[in-house]
């Protein structure tokens, strides 16, 4: 144990919120799991097992993912994006299909499913932060630096959107943001937020016209938010957002305690979609808050990072998988406490699952990685005192080109004093 304390590199902050969001899960799974327990024929304790094997699984991807040098994610995102593209033409065709919309693929033999989107998410996010580390000389130019990195993000939300809507459009706010921290014009941005109302709009009206994809459950989602009720409302989204009230409201400010809960009984996805309210009733406003705490807390340590760090594709590595990890957990709780429609967005690390798990390890293991790096790069490998780094500057016009891109050296290096526009050869 001890020898592997000491392999064990990285941020130990962001170890510790892993395994606190890690331990929350178990029992609050544990908790909830009994509704689906008795509609599966199994124990809660199945679920309590079978939770804690993914997450066993999922702290070793971590393990090995932060060992990998991130410099080398840099090749892996290219295959990683090819690949998700095509994966996710399988899936809107041919994927397995919950609600009307086809999101999973399921892998003969051994009979896992898993959503190509999650897939996607990582990939997309890796791939970015390699365009843009290459582009940040002429990011700000619409034609050279913008439409290059929004290409890719197109096209994957694009894949995405027919039958999991809420996931495109979470997944291109997040690469907004990090268009923006990765200093994107704001009226490129602009126009992208247009471009993305007019793309809903108009699939919208092509599903409502010719009867395809899933236009009838956004309509009853937005409905049931704004308080329309259907005929079958007891059946729809309209009883889960109820049910999940009671939960909150019954939990007060300290919550009637674990294992407590009575609207688990009553919540048809109180393990996966509805879990944060599950943990407002069981440890209340206090219980709920810390986790928002943690998630937060997770993002801050990861934009130190991302500050620290003095290559653009670590940098932007780090903060894209963070900011996508923290912002998916928060629109799951916004759901919960009803602040958004109803979607099929679960909480990271705290909803009871499998592959999603383990993709979110591979991405918490990335952030570690550059996390880990940075941490040899001041401090030294030997364990010597850490040296003082000037503060980061981040203006484009002092970032100059070192030497043409080659095969092996696709980055562009920093000037004297800015250094977000770069990163170090590929391994």
């Amino acid at each position: 144990m001890k020898q592997l304390l000491n392999r064990t590199k990285g941020d130990k902050i962001i170890w510790g919120v892993v395994l606190m969001l890690s331990f929350i899960g178990v029992l609050a799974v544990y908790s909830s799991a009994s509704f689906l327990a008795y509609r599966k024929h199994k124990t809660t304790g199945f679920f309590l097992n079978k939770q804690i094997m993914v997450l066993g699984l999922g702290f070793l991807i971590i393990y090995l993912v932060h060992n990998i040098n991130y410099a080398k994610f840099a090749k892996v995102a290219v295959f990683a994006y090819l690949a998700s593209l095509p994966l996710l033409i399988w899936t809107l065709f041919f994927g397995t299909s919950y609600n009307d919309g086809a999101r999973w693929i399921t892998i003969p033999g051994i009979n896992l499913t898993f959503q190509t989107s999650d897939l996607a998410k990582l990939a997309l996010f890796m791939f970015l932060a390699r365009i843009m580390s290459i582009k940040q000389p002429v990011i700000k130019d619409l034609k050279k630096g913008f439409i290059p990195v929004l290409l890719p993000m197109l096209a994957t939300c694009a894949l995405i959107a027919p039958a999991n809507l809420s996931t495109a459009l979470m997944l291109g706010t997040t690469c907004a943001i990090v268009f923006y921290i990765g200093r994107v014009r704001v009226r490129h941005l602009l126009g992208l937020a247009g471009f993305g109302l007019i793309a809903i709009t108009l699939l919208f009206v092509f599903s409502k016209v010719f009867h395809v994809g899933r236009v009838n459950t956004w309509m009853h989602r937005i409905e049931s938010f704004t308080g329309g009720k259907g005929k079958d409302d007891a059946q729809k989204d309209g009883y889960q957002v109820l049910q999940a009230k009671i939960a909150i409201a019954n939990g007060g400010f300290k919550g009637v305690g674990p294992g407590n809960s009575t609207q688990r009984n009553f919540l048809p996805h109180a393990d996966s979609d509805f879990i944060y309210a599950i943990i407002i009733e069981e440890y209340g406003l206090l219980g709920g808050t810390i986790l928002i705490v943690l998630y937060l807390l997770f993002l801050w340590r990861s934009i130190l990072i991302f500050r620290r760090c003095p290559y653009a594709f670590g940098a932007f590595l780090a903060v894209a998988l963070s900011v996508a990890l923290v912002f998916q957990a928060m629109l799951n709780m916004a759901v919960n406490v009803h602040l958004m429609p109803v979607t099929g967005i679960t909480l990271p690390m705290i909803s009871m699952g499998g592959s999603s798990i383990w993709f979110t390890s591979v991405a918490i293991g990335i952030v570690l990685s550059v996390s880990k790096y940075v941490d040899e790069m001041e401090g030294g490998k030997d364990g010597a005192p850490k040296k003082t780094r000037a503060p980061r500057e981040t203006k484009t016009e002092e970032i100059e080109p070192v030497e043409e891109a080659g095969p092996s050296k696709i980055f562009i290096k920093a000037g004297k004093k800015g250094t977000a526009g770069s990163i170090e050869p590929a391994i």
